[in-house]
Order: structure tokens, then sequence, then C-alpha cells
């Protein structure tokens, strides 16, 4: 025994002997295993976390079958497509991810140490790849063919060739100055309760709104140059250019805790506190507010683009496509693209509603979704559902109905302009009328913003000083949408909202049927469109009524500070609280940074403060809240500014909207003064064109103002449509050369083709369907004996294969249909609002219930039986 146990303690030591040093070198190689793993499992768990978050969300909404709450309908139009969405929900997976790296230890910080010091090139990129954000940060493919110069992608990608991403959806806004978040990477400002700032903590900012902001409606001051119809154009145009995703979930991702109700700052939860007299008023303590989604490696995700040593601070999505593209009419996305478009049409149209018209003209298409609706129902009609809203190319459409009336203007246009194109060239397909007449109204929304809106708006010697002549394209011109100009200088025209509603009748007067409307009770009611008259009252009114004049003292109205989508009696929300809040939670710098930024001096006393407001009393009111001048946040500064001559804004906006709106121009391959874009002869006829002659080509109006943004008195300020100049589309007209060798090329199912010339050669490019993929050659060419080769063809994707990105989620069971795919649950969940993910339906499965009822029948026939027994014995 002995011997035995001797033999085994030499064969142990000679073992250690011989492999220790090859196991202390190879240490870090079986740490680094460990390493990984530890990784992997905590982003596993962060999915869980993240995605449990979303589905409390989901569940909550589909029990509250009503939507509701202020909040709820903020949310709602703030909900970003599938792909913003997905990208939201990985960036928010990853952030989670890094957090808890962090928290557990794994990683030894030295102090002020970046997290990516401290993790492998290898391990970042595991976790950006499990997350789901990789795909999402990588530059996109651009196409090769000779339409890469002729329109441009639905996504904004690729416009320029050099840095594809530039402009394009789904990329994090531009940042013009660094953040200030008060970790320095991602906490908000005013997120800790006792971080000063010189020595003073921010005021809340429902307290700035109470004391600076708000006015009561019957003390706005009307603007006595320009309509309504500037105020809504502004807001249609930011809907164009800028969309910033809120969190995909609405419970906090530790603890669980509902945004809705909760008064802590609990990611993604930073709430609007509460003063006392709100409290005592509505019994809450808070407003709920919802931070914006983080672009994918920004943050506490680490930096990934570039040096892996430099933090990257948090940086927010713009879900749209950069450009003055007229996306509010086709989107910004494949998926909005595909929903967008009616494709049996030869036409290139656009779907329209099939439920009602307008006097013969079309209205936009109701949205689809599994979501509880959230519009309003007629009211009157008994057990009325809430009703959907309408579909566009931008969430937001809906919110009132002016904005909805030009959203559906522009519809009509796009119809109009393609039945005229197909119309003059019977041989062009679909696809080319569809993007020939989206060439145009992407033009026209171009021609209308810079040449009749934004100098009024800048005043025409802060144009000339920022924005100033076209001398072409710039291809070193980021045009990219900036934080801070989507986040606080285009929000200045919420101070120009009125808080009326105005519907006029043929005479442009007083609508004796259709009253004056405050907004809280035009806030997502499509139907008051449909049913109170169509477009017509609210075009009248918009043409010929005046804005509200933006004042220091007469900032924002009520109906926007205390009723902002307030659908019923419960609950409310204020606008100008939620821009201040989300300024801070994007880490804008302070007012006096961007005064500097511009140029302009910085405001260090309260004379300084006096002569730049124009108002000592709001100086003063503003001077007691914040404590000192570089506090202020900007979008309040800017808002308080003293116009510049002939502008509607001070110097500070004026210097970050004209910076923006040069580089929107000169950074556009496609803007349409660009050679190439247009023939001379086309650029002659969009030139004369005008806002003025598409109300009148859409509407059953028969006399407009010359310039829409100017306030008219009728009849004498307002000119017959007959002598509005209109554009003429022979310019567009389209001959096949005489003695053309191949003709029409042959079609492909489910796909289409479209024509363009290089180098005087001819070619047809195919192109398919959402939801199929071209096999074989995309670009044919036009050769002596005819075309080169044979179409491809369109074949089905199988989304449901797809391993990297699935297109549902684990919970659901993904079916392949043609063109596209159906995420399906077993009873009793069902789909939730995002379509991919199965929730609890909170019922009895339908097996269940014919169990029971089996059940039942078998216990009722057993002592139906027993019973007769006994009786008859």
């Amino acid at each position: 025994m002995w011997v035995l146990v001797l033999k085994a303690l030499t064969l142990v030591v000679t073992c250690v002997l011989v492999f220790f040093p090859f196991i202390w070198r190879g240490k870090s190689l079986l740490w680094g295993k460990t390493e990984e793993s530890h990784v992997i499992s905590i982003l596993e768990e962060s999915k869980l976390l993240v995605d449990s978050a979303f589905y409390k969300t989901m569940q909550r909404n589909l029990n509250k079958r009503e939507i509701i709450s202020p909040s709820q309908l903020l949310s709602f139009s703030k909900l970003p497509e599938p792909i913003s969405r997905s990208i939201s929900r990985a960036a928010e997976i990853m952030e989670t991810s890094v957090q808890a790296i962090k928290k557990r230890g794994h990683l030894k910080l030295k102090q002020s140490q970046p997290l990516t010091d401290a993790l492998s090139g290898n391990l970042l990129n595991i976790i950006a790849n499990v997350s789901g954000c990789l795909p999402h940060m990588l530059p996109p493919k651009c196409p090769n063919t000779c339409l890469a110069k002729k329109y441009r992608l639905i996504t904004g990608a690729c416009n320029n060739r050099d840095h594809p991403r530039w402009g394009a959806s789904n990329v994090a806004l531009a940042r013009w100055l660094p953040p200030t978040y008060e970790d320095g990477i991602s906490e908000p400002r005013g997120w800790n309760p006792h971080f000063l700032y010189n020595g003073f903590p921010l005021p809340p900012v429902r307290e700035v709104t109470r004391q600076v902001i708000q006015v009561s409606n019957e003390a706005v001051t009307e603007d006595d140059q320009y309509s309504d119809l500037l105020m809504v154009w502004g807001q249609y145009i930011d809907h164009d250019i800028a969309f910033t995703p809120q969190s995909t979930s609405k419970t906090a991702f530790r603890g669980g805790a509902d945004c809705q109700w909760t008064c802590d700052n609990q990611n993604p939860c930073f709430p609007i506190q509460l003063m006392v007299e709100d409290s005592i008023m509505s019994k809450i303590s808070c407003l709920p507010f919802y931070r914006s989604s983080a672009a994918c490696g920004t943050g506490n995700q680490g930096a990934f683009f570039g040096n892996l040593t430099q933090a990257n601070p948090r940086q927010q999505m713009n879900g749209l496509t950069s450009f003055l593209d007229a996306s509010t009419v086709y989107g910004s996305s494949p998926d909005s693209e595909k929903q967008l478009r009616n494709w049996s049409s030869k036409a290139g149209l656009l779907r329209v509603n099939r439920r009602h018209q307008d006097l013969g003209r079309a209205y936009l298409p109701f949205a689809q979704s599994s979501a509880p609706q959230p519009c309003a129902p007629e009211p009157g009609v008994l057990g009325a559902a809430r009703t959907p809203c309408f579909l566009a190319g931008d969430g937001r459409a809906t919110e009132v109905p002016s904005l909805a009336a030009l959203h559906t203007l522009w519809l009509r246009e796009h119809n109009r302009l393609a039945t005229a194109l197909k119309a003059l060239n019977a041989h062009w397909s679909a696809n080319t009328i569809y993007q020939e007449a989206r060439k145009i109204v992407g033009a026209l929304h171009q021609i209308i913003t810079m040449r009749d809106y934004v100098p009024k708006i800048l005043g025409l010697e802060a144009f000339q000083q920022h924005v100033g002549l076209y001398v072409g394209y710039d291809d070193i011109r980021d045009p990219t949408v900036s934080n801070v100009f989507s986040t606080a200088a285009f929000r200045f025209g919420h101070a120009t909202v009125h808080p009326l509603m105005r519907r006029l009748d043929a005479h442009f007067q007083e609508h004796p049927d259709l009253p004056r409307l405050r907004l809280q009770d035009a806030f997502f009611s499509p139907w008051r469109l449909i049913k109170e008259g169509g477009l017509d009252p609210v075009m009248r009114g918009l043409l010929a009524r005046s804005a509200k004049l933006q004042l220091p003292e007469q900032l924002m109205n009520e109906e926007l500070t205390e009723r902002l989508f307030v659908l019923s009696s419960s609950g409310n929300m204020d606008l100008a609280s939620l821009n201040l809040q989300r300024g801070r939670d994007h880490g804008l710098p302070g007012y006096n940074e961007w005064r500097e930024f511009c140029n302009l001096p910085r405001l260090e006393t309260q004379a300084d403060l006096n002569v730049a407001f124009g108002n000592r009393n709001v100086a003063n009111r503003i001077i007691d809240l914040y404590g000192h001048p570089d506090n202020i946040d900007v979008w309040l500064g800017g808002l308080v500014e003293s116009f510049l001559p002939g502008a509607r804004t001070g110097p500070l906006f004026a210097c970050i909207i004209g910076k923006q709106m040069k580089a929107l121009r000169d950074g556009d391959r496609f803007w349409w003064e660009n050679d190439g874009v247009f023939t001379e002869a086309q650029r002659q006829e969009l030139e004369q064109h005008s806002l003025s002659r598409v109300i009148c080509d859409n509407t059953g109006l028969t006399h407009v103002s010359l310039d829409a943004f100017q306030v008219g008195r009728f009849p004498q300020d307002f000119q017959s449509c007959e002598n509005i100049p209109s554009l003429n589309l022979e310019m567009w007209r389209e001959t096949i050369p005489q003695g053309d060798p191949c003709g029409l090329p042959d079609t492909v199912e489910n796909g289409d083709f479209v024509f363009c010339e290089e180098s005087g050669t001819r070619m047809a490019v195919y192109s398919c369907r959402h939801g199929f993929e071209l096999q074989g050659k995309e670009q044919i060419i036009c050769a002596h004996k005819g075309w080169d080769s044979q179409p491809p063809v369109c074949k089905d994707i199988n989304e449901c294969e797809d391993v990297m990105d699935p297109p549902c989620h684990s919970s659901a069971w993904c079916k392949n249909t043609k063109g596209s795919f159906q995420c399906v649950c077993t009873d009793p969940y069902v789909l939730g609002e995002d379509g991919r993910t199965c929730v609890d339906s909170g019922r009895l499965p339908k097996a269940s219930l014919v169990s029971i009822i089996l059940s039942v029948l078998l216990v009722c026939g057993l002592a139906a039986l027993t019973w007769a027994v006994i009786c008859r014995w």
C-alpha cells in the first residue's frame, strides 16, 4: 500500500516539474479564454435584461388597450421603424454588457482609465458582434452601376463615395462641440442632483418652463408678416432631416422600474421632476421621460471607431436621412419604402387611403399595426375604438392636422407627377417613373426650403454670411445633421406655434361649421381631416392666418406647456421641459460655449444678458434660476435672443441653422443645382415652381398668395391659380433613339429596370422588390446586336435563415413568405407592437378552453347517466 502511495506522489511531482513551465507560459492564454467566456456570458445576461424590459413595455401596452396618456402618445410618435429599433436594441445590449463587465470587476481599471483600454480588440469585436451592433457599424456596400450617379439610395448612404455613412439614416448625429456629460461619457447634465455647475445646480426644467417660457393662450402676439404655413413648413422639414429614436424599452434595465411611474434616474428613465404646485395639482411628482437611444459603439460601450484607446462619449442616432430629400414622403429605409409604394401600379404611384377620399382626392393610407391604435376616435360614435393613424414617410405625420395636411399634399403631388410622366413616357418602367417623380419632389423640397423659407428665418444678411451662394458639390463637407441643430436650434419653431387651429371657408373667412380648435382638441385626430371638410379649410387657414410671434416674454403657449398630446383628462405633458431635458440628455454644452463656437462674445454679466435678450425681466428670471450665464441651456438662450434684422431668430440660432443648411446643400451630391442631377432646361422649370403651385395642383383652392409664407388678406393679396407658374414636364420627355437595336428589355417577375446612360452607352439596371434578391447580371448593356445578356432573376429571400440578425425574436417562430416573412406565436401568445416578439395575451389557450368545455360536457354526461341509472333502479 505505502509503495503505491509513494509511486503516486512521485508521479505527481514529476508531472508538475515537467508541465509547470508550459502552464506558467500559457496562463495568459488560458485566462483569456476564461475572460472571453465571462464576456459572452454577460452579453447573454444583458440580452435577457434588455429584452425583459422591452417585453414588459409591450405587455403593458397590450394590456392597456387604449393609449390615453400623453407620454404614451409621445412614445408612439417617437416609435422608430424596424431597422432603427434593431440598432437601438443592439446598442442597449452593448451598453448594458460593458457596464456589467465594469461593475463585476472582471477588469481592473486604473483611475480615469477608459474601459476600452482594458479590453482586447478581439473582445471588443465579440461584444459588438454578439450584441448585434457590428453590422450597423460597418460601412455600407455602395452600388457600382450607372444608377449610382442618377438616383439617391432610400437610406441616404453612399451620397459621398469616400464617406458612405455621411448623411445616411441610422448613424450618429454630428458633434460640432464635444458633449458635456457629468461622468464624461454618458450621464446627462442634471443626472446627479448634487452636481454643481459654476457653483450652482442646474434648475429643474419644469421650473424653467413655469418661470420663463410659458404664456397663456390669450396673451400670444401674432406675426404681422408671416403665415402659419411658415411654422408648419419648419416642422415638416425638421421631420424630413432629423428623428432621434427614444429607448426601445420603457422600463429600467436593472431593477425593472417602470419609466411611466418612477421618479428616479435609472437608465433609460430620466424623469422630469415637478415642482410642489404641479405635484399638488397632478398628484404625481414627475413626468416620464425616456432617454434617446445611444448609437452603437458610443458612451459606455466604448470606442469602436478608430483608436480603441480613446473613450467615445455617448452619441445619439438620427433615424432619418440627413438630406433634404423628401423622406417625409418616401421614408428613410427599405422597410418604410416597401409599405409606402403601390407595387401593383405601373405608373410608380404611392399607396393611398382606400376607405376615404377628399372630394375625389387622395388621403394618406392608414398605418397597420399589431399594437393598440393610438389615434383618437370620432366623438359621438358609441363604442368607437381608437382609430389607425396615417402612414407617411415619417411616423409623426398625424400629430396635428396641419402637419398631416402637408404630408397629404406631397403624396398627391408625387402621384400627379408620376401619372403625367407616364403619359409622356409610355416606355418608362414603374420604377423609372417612381424615381423620376421622387427626384422632382425632392428638388422642390430643397428649393422651397432654401429659397423661400431659410432666408426668412435667418434674415438676408445672416443668410449671406452663413449660407451664401451655391458654388457646387463639396465632397469634403459632411452633411450629417448635428446634435445641436436637431436638439436645440431648429426647435426654435416651437415658440411660433399658435394655440389655435384655424379653418376657413371658400372666401377665407371663419368657417361657420368648423370653429377654431385648441391644439389639445386636434392632437392625433385624423378624423378631423376626413370628417371635417378635408384639406381645403386647413390649407386656407395656414395661408391666411398669422403664425405666433416669438417674443422673449411669450415663448410657448399653454397648449404646448400644459396640454401637449392630452386626449383626455388623464395626465399632462410639457414640450418646453421635454426640449430642455432632451438637450441635457444629449450632453449639449451650455449657451456660452455655443456663442463662442459661432464667434459671438460670451455673455459674462447681467448687463450682457439684458442687451442680448432685449428684455431685462426675462434676463433677471433666467439668471435667478441658473445662477451663472455659462449654465444656461442652449435651447433657452438661443430662443430669447433678440431677432436679427428681417429675421425670426437671434444671432446664435442663425449661425447654427445657417451652418447646417449650408452643409445639407453643399455636401449633397444630389442637390438639385449640382451639375448632372438635372438638365439645364429642367432646372429652369424647377426654379419657377413654388409651394403655392403645389397647393393649386393638389387641392380645391382656386386662389393662393404668391408667396405661401407671407400672410395675406383675401382677395387683395391672393392670385388666381391660373396666374401661378406651373412645371412644364415636357422637359422630362424621353425618346428612344432612332435605329436603336435594343428596344425595351424583358421585364422580370418581382423586379423592374431603369434606363441610364454612361459614355454614350445605353444600359438597363435591374433591381428586385424588397424581400427578393437578384441572381444574374444587375446591369445589361445595349450593344450593336441588342442587349448583351438575358435579364436576371429575382429570387425570394428566406429571411428566416438569417442567423446573425434574425427577423423574429426567439419567442416567435419565423415563417418565410413570398417577398417577406411572418413572425408566428403559439396560443395564447400574440405578437407585440414590434411585430417580432411574442407577448402573453393574458387569456387561456384555445386548446385549454376546448379541454375545459369537453371536460364539462363529459362530467355533465356522466352525471346525467348516473342520475338516469339511479332513477331507473
